[in-house]
């Protein structure tokens, strides 16, 4: 799981999941031009692909600094991950600097020139499961994260131009993740101007044709 967002002055990535530096180059992407990820979660699909784009940053020779900001523990578990993956890695050389940020549940928080609120929501990772509200140029995205149906995706989504909904499955009910027709009751409520779903497995990608909600794809681009 991986979102590029881009505006004039900056590129971040709300969460990095262990494939996100593949498919950042397959798409032309250049690593070391993201400034900062935000993490919603400490799953490895939603951050395992940290070590991966701080190893790569190494290796190419980055120097500009990465901000990376989540819940609380975000920095330890990321440390425990490059040992696991790559042991003595946590503590190379580098040429930039890397600034961990723990995000405070409900609390509007200045990462760099952006304004992230997280609410935390209903999923299992061993820290507080996020969605997050992110302001960036006079626009406003806000992104579920992994969770079952809670109020707090309503904060969340209340006014953005964009909200990034994970639909697991179109109408099966499953602890800790949400569904096609559990978001669609709440339509109304979300008060966003736009839906667009994603973290779909096979049995949500074989419903595409009955959505009334756009659904996301690799590459898939939106421009607000």
């Amino acid at each position: 799981m991986c979102i590029l967002a881009e505006s004039d002055d900056q590129s971040l990535l709300v969460d990095c999941g262990a494939s996100s530096l593949v498919a950042l180059k397959g798409a032309g992407v250049d690593p070391n031009s993201i400034g900062t990820v935000l993490i919603s979660h400490l799953h490895g699909d939603h951050f395992g692909g940290l070590p991966f784009l701080i190893l790569d940053g190494q290796i190419s020779k980055r120097t500009g600094r990465l901000r990376i900001a989540g819940p609380p523990g975000l920095e330890t578990r990321v440390t425990q991950a490059m040992e696991v993956l790559f042991p003595g890695s946590s503590g190379g050389h580098r040429a930039f600097d890397i600034q961990f940020q723990e995000l405070p549940e409900g609390v509007p928080t200045s990462v760099g020139s952006v304004t992230v609120t997280p609410y935390e929501v209903l999923h299992v990772c061993g820290a507080p499961p996020y969605a997050l509200r992110v302001e960036i140029d006079g626009r406003i995205i806000a992104y579920s994260g992994d969770t079952e149906w809670t109020d707090r995706l309503v904060a969340a989504a209340s006014g953005a131009d964009l909200f990034i909904c994970e639909s697991y499955f179109f109408d099966e009910k499953v602890r800790f993740h949400l569904d096609y027709s559990t978001i669609m009751k709440h339509r109304s409520e979300l008060g966003c101007r736009r839906i667009v779903l994603t973290h779909m497995s096979s049995d949500m990608l074989g419903h595409l044709s009955e959505l009334e909600v756009e659904a996301a794809y690799d590459g898939f681009e939106i421009t607000l």
